[in-house]
């Protein structure tokens, strides 16, 4: 039986990687941080089946700890600031979570076992004001955030460990990917919430920041089956995870509305307020590495990603 440990496995991206390790066999360990309100609930379906121990990025004593006692034979390492508009009022905080994390991980591996196989989870927000369209392993970084900078110090330090260390190390340069169990604060279910709150009369409008925005937007439940399989071959490399398609929040809203047989334009309101200091106005994958090299591709549509949503979140709301 593997053994592997998740970092934020209380996150969205954890909850179904777990999901996926469970139904292969494996033994997971998650790591979440100490709070006084601990918040399981995307986990809570799994807490007979997985450990959950705490441990932080700040501190290299905890991670050192988790490697001990429990030995992985993979390490995913999902934890960050990863709310990109908290980037700038946080920008501290996100540097020494999301970059400097990495590199407190990476080193415990390092000094405890270079043998164990790790996963670093990486962002389309590094590609942000993009050189090249559509995006792929090759294309300059260009980040428009805090939080794009900092990934792309960890995604550097992740392929440095790699040389320096012969390290297997793993980057996934993922792409926008949502589902039911992503947080409200983010901006594919503040509509989904919205359209399902508007539908059922609890609220008036969706106030929202840029409409023309361009996503590429897939299932989460679809690139954790990536991150797994970039770690079951022979050698580590980098890999661009995405559909290859481009939507704008306008055409999210228009098929999430749609789905309940509204128009988004009666109750979708721009407001300044939500608009990012620095936008990122493009992005789109170019995954044909990871269909060729691990033999992925995505599942669920983009139509049936938002439809899905607001499914969820209208049976979440007539409970």
């Amino acid at each position: 039986m593997k053994t592997a440990l998740i970092t934020g496995i209380t996150g969205q991206d954890g909850s179904y990687l777990a999901e996926l390790l469970l139904s292969k066999g494996y033994k997971v360990v998650g790591m979440a941080r100490r709070t006084s309100t601990v918040k399981y609930d995307r986990v809570e379906h799994l807490l007979d089946e997985i450990i959950v121990e705490q441990g932080d990025l700040h501190d290299q004593g905890s991670l050192l700890a988790l490697l001990e006692e429990y030995k992985p034979d993979e390490v995913y390492n999902l934890a960050a600031q990863s709310f990109v508009p908290a980037s700038w009022s946080q920008a501290v905080l996100t540097a020494e979570v999301t970059a400097l994390g990495v590199t407190r991980l990476l080193e415990a591996i390092r000094l405890f076992d270079r043998s164990i196989r790790f996963y670093q989870a990486s962002s389309s927000e590094m590609f942000g004001k993009v050189m090249e369209v559509p995006q792929k392993e090759s294309t300059p970084f260009y980040p428009r955030s805090p939080y794009g900078v900092a990934k792309v110090y960890g995604h550097w330090i992740t392929i440095n460990y790699r040389e320096s260390y012969d390290i297997f190390a793993s980057s996934g340069i993922l792409f926008n990917h949502e589902s039911p169990r992503r947080g409200l604060e983010f901006v594919t279910r503040k509509i989904t919430d919205g359209v399902a709150r508007i539908k059922l009369g609890m609220q008036k409008e969706l106030r929202l920041g840029n409409l023309d925005a361009r996503r590429d937007w897939g299932f989460a439940g679809d690139y954790v089956e990536a991150m797994w399989l970039m770690l079951q071959q022979e050698k580590p490399e980098n890999y661009v995870i995405g559909t290859g398609e481009t939507y704008a929040v306008r055409e999210f809203c228009e098929h999430a509305f749609g789905f309940v047989d509204l128009d988004y334009n009666d109750y979708v309101v721009q407001d300044p307020r939500f608009y990012r200091p620095a936008e990122v106005d493009l992005l789109i994958s170019d995954p044909s590495k990871a269909r060729e090299e691990l033999g992925w591709e995505r599942k669920v549509s983009f139509k049936g990603l938002v439809e899905m949503m607001v499914q969820a979140d209208l049976e979440r709301l007539q409970k």
